[in-house]
């Protein structure tokens, strides 16, 4: 599971126009599935993401995690995130789970993670535009089976 972390002042994700999902200050993350990802790659990364200390504290340092500053989260599944680009110049998406499996997996990472923060979340498989006031800037890329 790969997840793009971007510690955001506002994000909000649109389709067919409307605003589907919108926060303030906190965490939006883009989250791609991979074929063989499972619950222990969820936990992983819930075990990492909350409580990245990505936001400044008093003295100007990066000490402070999303659940400190009482922040919220923007969860967008993207497939794309999942794809190679070793052969050739267009993307291959073998690696990616089947739908069915990747929203699942998708939906229980938002539910476990709801458990930390607010969550608000675009919707799965749908063309969305994504609005992120990224600060910083400041982005990771976490890949589960790294950690």
């Amino acid at each position: 599971m790969i997840a793009v972390v971007q510690r955001v002042n506002s994000s909000w994700v649109e389709v067919d126009g409307k605003v589907v999902g919108k926060i303030g200050k906190g965490l939006n993350i883009l989250l791609g599935v991979e074929k063989g990802d499972t619950e222990e790659d969820i936990q992983k990364l819930l075990k990492k993401i909350p409580y990245l200390r990505i936001f400044e504290d008093e003295k100007g340092k990066m000490n402070l995690s999303v659940m400190d500053i009482n922040g919220e989260a923007l969860v967008i599944s993207q497939f794309t995130l999942t794809a190679s680009v070793k052969k050739g110049r267009r993307p291959s998406f073998e690696n990616s789970e089947e739908p069915e499996r990747a929203k699942q997996l998708y939906e229980r990472f938002v539910k476990e993670l709801s458990k930390y923060v607010p969550v608000q979340t675009g919707k799965f498989g749908a063309y969305m535009e994504v609005f992120i006031n990224n600060t910083g800037p400041v982005t990771f890329v976490i890949n589960s089976k790294q950690l």
